[in-house]
């Protein structure tokens, strides 16, 4: 158990500080489009009845001339799943419900039609079994095959470093995870997904929260770029448009089939936190 405990707490100081490091360079961003827009940081606490260390988070927020709404969050909460969850999750049961949860989840909806949307969550969790998971998609409303070519290749070259299967493998998740069934549509141009990268012994732990680490990287080296290169390009209304409508399309998914916005629910997380991923403003035709 004390390794268990050992290895949340490196996982936790790990996204802790990549949310300083990503705040940091969105801020930078809006700094140069000449805002002083600046992340507001709100902690939250878990309650959870007879639970005396339930856990928390932090919901950091900024809403700027480029970042519209970008929402990134960071939590450890500890406990017990209901009866009727446990059985979904992996490595817990009716009979065996507790679960430690630490991680880092990113949402950012942009200005500018044309700056792509996006976003990305690592996570650590222990059950019966303690794994990683995560990933990133980009989502833009008008999409640029140099930024999808530029955004997958950031990620192949993280996935390679470890695994030659794991691009192929974990992008044809994502493809799979995010989309939209009753739409028929994919919600955005991918990226990688993947979970439950168990880690049954140390040298397990240390391979998968390297990966896990550099796809944190990945995304904080590749999706400032791309934001640099749109944020000053000119739009439309029809271009507006266009943005809100797909809007409505990720709200969608967020809400019908996002496992993460179901997970933050049945735990006791906090709401503000949990449904930062809804985009500020959207339209239904």
């Amino acid at each position: 158990m004390t390794d268990l405990v050992s290895q949340s707490a490196r996982a936790q100081q790990w996204f802790e500080g990549l949310r300083d490091r990503i705040c940091t360079a969105f801020e930078e961003i809006e700094h140069e489009a000449g805002s002083d827009a600046a992340f507001e940081y709100t902690r939250w606490d878990r309650h959870e009845e007879g639970n005396a260390d339930p856990g928390g988070g932090t919901r950091g927020l900024m809403k700027g001339k480029v970042f519209e709404k970008v929402g990134v969050n960071v939590s450890t909460v500890r406990g017990n799943f209901s009866p009727d969850f446990a059985g979904q999750v992996n490595g817990a049961s009716a009979e065996s419900p507790g679960f430690t949860a630490t991680g880092i989840s990113l949402v950012a909806h942009m200005a500018n039609p044309h700056v792509p949307a996006v976003h990305m969550n690592t996570r650590f969790l222990v059950t019966g079994k303690a794994w990683f998971g995560g990933g990133a998609d980009l989502n833009p409303p008008i999409p640029y095959d140099e930024d999808t070519a530029e955004f997958h290749a950031c990620f192949r070259a993280a996935c390679a470093a470890h695994n030659p299967t794991y691009y192929d493998r974990f992008s044809k998740w994502a493809e799979e995870y995010f989309y939209i069934p009753h739409r028929g549509v994919s919600r955005g141009v991918g990226g990688i997904f993947y979970d439950h990268l168990e880690c049954d012994d140390e040298p397990a732990f240390e391979r998968h929260f390297h990966f896990t680490r550099d796809v944190g990287e990945a995304f904080l080296d590749v999706y400032p770029r791309l934001v640099r290169r749109r944020m000053g390009q000119g739009f439309t209304p029809e271009d507006k448009l266009r943005q809100l409508e797909w809007r409505g399309r990720y709200a969608e998914f967020n809400l019908v089939y996002d496992r993460g916005t179901l997970f933050g629910l049945k735990t006791g997380g906090n709401i503000d936190a949990i449904l930062m991923s809804l985009p500020p403003e959207a339209v239904w035709t």
